[in-house]
């Protein structure tokens, strides 16, 4: 599975997992930063057209998107939801957590699930 992370995650979450051997890539790196700061619904194109599993914190909007693209019939983005509660963005251990969390998922068998809600790993 190859993650896009949206705009809310440092860059950091990116090449760490890059350091463990995922294709992870960042808003942030240079070949996705013109997407920062546009619409939700270029950051889903983009993902789809690149193959990417979306990974986002921003439920409400991309799930009301995925849910047009499935009434249309159109394609569609695997997401991996996390939310601040789970993940909080204040605090310094949350890069530390997410990069576990997302490393666990990445080793486990691939899922058929169009989103998985993402939790910090026990």
């Amino acid at each position: 599975m190859k993650l896009l992370l949206d705009e809310m995650y440092t860059h950091v979450v990116a090449e760490q997992l890059r350091a463990r051997g995922h294709d992870v890539a960042s808003l942030h790196d240079p070949g996705y930063r013109a997407l920062e700061g546009e619409p939700d619904a270029e950051v889903w194109t983009r993902a789809i057209s690149d193959h990417r599993t979306l990974v986002t914190e921003n439920v409400g909007d991309f799930r009301r998107i995925e849910a047009l693209a499935l009434a249309r019939g159109k394609p569609t983005a695997q997401l991996i939801l996390t939310s601040d509660r789970q993940f909080p963005r204040g605090d310094p251990a949350t890069v530390g957590r997410l990069v576990l969390a997302l490393d666990t998922l990445l080793a486990s068998p691939p899922s058929t699930a169009t989103a998985i809600f993402l939790k910090p790993s026990a």
